[in-house]
C-alpha cells in the first residue's frame, strides 16, 4: 500500500510538471500565432490547471503535515480559484468570443485581454488572490519543518501571487505578471521538490 501511495504521489507531481510545461507552451503558442485555436487551448489549459494545482497542494499537505485548519483553508481557497477561473474562461469561450465573431460590439470591460475588465478581474481574483491564499495557508500551517525548501518556495509563490493581484488592482496592471511566476514557475518547482522527496522514499 505504501509503495502504491508513493507511486500515485509521484505521478501526480509529474502531471503537475507536465501541466506547467504545456501551459507555458500554450501561452507561447498564442503569442506567436495569435489564432482563435491557440487562444482556446490557452484558456482551457488555464481552467484545467486549477484542479491540478489543487490536487498537488492536497498531496503537499501530507508531506508538510499541515494542520486541519491549514488543510481546510488551502482546499477552500483552491476551490475558489477553480470556480472563478472556470466561470471567467468558459464565459469568454462560450459567450464573449462568439458574440465578437458575429460582429457584436462587446465592450472591452467584458473581454479577457483588456484591463479594466470584469472577466480579467475575476481571473485575477482566482489566480492572484485565492491561489495566493492557498499557497500561504499551506506554508503557514505546515508542522513538518524538515522540508524547509518546500515551505520557502510555497511562501514565495504566495507572495508573488498576492503582489501580482494587489499590484494590478491598485498600482499598475503590468505587476500582474509577477503572479504567473508564482502559480506557474513556482508551482513547477514545488512539484519537482515534492517529486525528489517521493523518490527518496523508494
Amino acid at each position: 500500500n505504501r509503495a502504491k501511495r508513493v507511486l500515485v504521489n509521484k505521478n501526480i507531481f509529474i502531471i503537475g510538471i507536465i501541466t506547467c510545461v504545456l501551459y507555458f507552451i500554450a501561452v507561447a503558442g498564442f503569442l506567436v500565432f495569435k489564432t482563435e485555436v491557440a487562444l482556446t487551448i490557452w484558456e482551457l489549459l488555464t481552467v484545467l490547471s486549477a484542479p491540478v494545482v489543487m490536487i498537488v497542494l492536497y498531496k503537499q499537505q501530507s508531506i508538510l503535515n499541515v494542520t486541519n485548519l491549514g488543510r481546510t483553508l488551502t482546499n477552500a481557497f483552491m476551490a475558489c480559484t477553480f470556480s472563478l477561473t472556470a466561470i471567467a474562461h468558459f464565459v469568454n469561450i462560450a459567450v464573449t468570443r462568439p458574440l465578437i465573431n458575429q460582429g457584436v460590439n462587446v465592450p472591452t470591460y467584458f473581454q479577457i485581454g483588456y484591463w479594466p475588465s470584469v472577466e480579467m478581474a475575476v481571473d485575477y481574483v482566482a489566480w492572484g488572490f485565492f491561489c495566493g491564499l492557498a499557497f500561504l495557508s499551506l506554508a503557514k500551517f505546515a508542522k513538518n519543518k524538515l522540508h524547509t525548501n518546500i515551505i520557502i518556495t510555497t511562501y514565495i509563490c504566495a507572495i508573488l501571487c498576492q503582489i501580482g493581484f494587489w499590484g494590478a488592482m491598485f498600482i499598475n496592471e503590468n505587476l500582474w505578471y509577477l503572479a504567473p511566476w508564482g502559480y506557474g514557475l513556482g508551482f513547477m518547482i514545488l512539484c519537482i521538490q515534492a517529486l525528489k522527496i517521493s523518490n527518496s522514499k523508494n
